[in-house]
Order: structure tokens, then C-alpha cells, then sequence
């Protein structure tokens, strides 16, 4: 059926959507900005992959081969190294604690530096499994042995060379080092080795020995302050060590000394 519009009728125009002041065409618009920004990047990626493909499966195989060169070397270079390592210093370590522990001489301290019985010493050790860990102790067997034989400069090489982490040998090696000093009267440098073994490890073993040496070289080099600071260590917090029981003359020396 044919329809008309009565004469005077008006068709209601569509009300016009308001799209100056639409928020949701903006937010579309700024998505729409977004994943085109991340289409662009994803494609220049693309792009950038194909172009240096050969090069970056390059520089893969490399990591990969220095990861695995890596633990293979761990597996079946240094591992191996360090057991067979420590299988030879023990007739040398066996000597050692004989003379640290018995009647200490110099020609036993000898057989712990250069070996006997065919077996290693210590500096042989050093030399042929350089970068283990028995290498590296044997850098401290050989600087104590060095250090009672009075050979003092080779005393201070190996004990420098020493690494050790644990709560006894680490600040013996370092307090080692200042007696080594002491007798090659460099008493500032023995000072500084003193200081260094004593704050490494907080410690009733070796800590308060360190600052004991220390105050008396400090005295003796006239730094009352420093001196008084370390006796006062030992006085306040290692007060069941024997040398708690010595401190307090050289507290009253030190501030004698302090305030004149």
C-alpha cells in the first residue's frame, strides 16, 4: 500500500549524534593509535629478524657454546683438578700440621714448601693446579711455613695471594701478614694488616688477638686515639679472652698519651 505524508506533517529529523564531544570515539581512536603503533614496531622486529637472521643464530651458537664450554670445563677440568689437587697436598698438609702442632724446625716447614717422599709441597701445588681451591690453600700453608722459616717477604706473597672466607684462616692469614710487617719494621703497614684481621670475622679466636696486636703497634707509633679505640674493643666485647685480662694498663698508657 502506497503511503503518503499528510499535508503540514514534518519528519522528525534524526537527532545528529554528537561526535565532537563523543568519549567513547576517542578512547577507540587513541586503541586504535596504540595497536597500530605495536603493528609498526611488530613488523619493523620482523624485519630487523629477517635482515640479521644469520647473525643473531651467530651470536646464539656463541652464548650457547660459552655456557656449555663452561660447565664442561666445571665437570671435567676442575672438578677432577681439585680432587686430584688435594690427593697430592695431603703428605705436604700431613707435615704442616707435624710442625704447626709438634717441635716446629725449619727443615720440616722445607719439606712443606718443596715436598719429600716424592710427594708435592705446597709450592708445587701453587704451581701445577693453578686456580683450584687447593692452590689457593696452599698459598696459606706455604706463607705460615715461610713466615717461621723468617722469610718474611715470601711470607707476605703467599698470604696476600690467599683467599679465605672462613672464619679462622681468612683473619689468621691477614694477621699473619702484620707480623710478617712487624719484623721488617714497616709497623704501619703492620698495622693495617692487624686491623684488617681483626674486623674480617667477629670472633673470640682470632678478632680480639688482632686488636691487642694493633693497639700495642698503634702506641708505639703514637696513635693514642686509635690505640685507646682498640683496647677498648677487646674491653667491651671479648671481656672472657685472655687478652681482656692485659687491656687495662694500656687503656691508662693510651689515655696518658691522648691528652697530653
Amino acid at each position: 500500500m502506497a503511503t503518503y505524508n499528510k499535508r503540514g506533517y514534518k519528519a522528525k529529523k534524526e537527532k545528529m549524534k554528537d561526535t565532537v564531544n563523543d568519549p567513547n570515539l576517542e578512547e577507540n581512536s587513541t586503541t586504535a593509535e596504540v595497536f597500530n603503533t605495536l603493528d609498526e614496531t611488530a613488523s619493523k622486529t620482523e624485519d630487523f629478524v629477517a635482515t640479521n637472521q644469520k647473525y643473531i643464530f651467530i651470536v646464539i651458537g656463541v652464548v650457547a657454546a660459552l655456557v656449555l664450554g663452561y660447565l664442561g670445563y666445571q665437570k671435567f677440568v676442575k672438578i677432577p683438578a681439585q680432587a686430584e689437587a688435594m690427593n697430592e697436598m695431603y703428605h705436604a698438609q700431613k707435615q704442616y700440621n707435624e710442625a704447626v702442632n709438634g717441635t716446629a724446625n725449619d727443615s720440616l716447614y722445607n719439606l712443606v714448601l718443596k715436598g719429600s717422599e716424592g710427594k708435592y709441597g705446597m709450592l708445587d701445588i701453587i704451581e701445577n693446579y693453578s686456580g683450584t681451591e687447593a692452590a689457593n690453600l696452599a698459598n696459606y700453608y706455604a706463607g705460615v711455613s715461610y713466615l717461621n722459616l723468617k722469610d718474611y717477604k715470601n711470607a707476605i706473597t703467599h698470604l696476600d695471594q690467599y683467599s679465605g672466607e672462613d672464619q679462622m684462616t681468612g683473619p689468621m692469614a691477614k694477621g699473619a701478614i702484620g707480623d710478617a710487617f712487624v719484623q721488617l719494621d714497616q709497623k704501619e703497614e703492620a698495622l693495617k694488616y692487624y686491623v684488617k684481621a681483626a674486623e674480617m670475622r667477629d670472633n673470640e679466636l682470632t678478632a680480639p688477638t688482632n686488636y691487642y696486636k694493633a693497639g700495642v703497634i698503634a702506641l708505639e707509633l703514637g696513635e693514642a686515639s686509635d690505640a685507646l679505640e682498640y683496647f677498648n674493643i677487646i674491653k667491651d666485647n671479648y671481656s672472657d679472652v685472655n687478652e681482656a685480662s692485659q687491656v687495662d694498663a694500656f687503656i691508662a698508657k693510651a689515655k696518658v698519651m691522648a691528652n697530653k
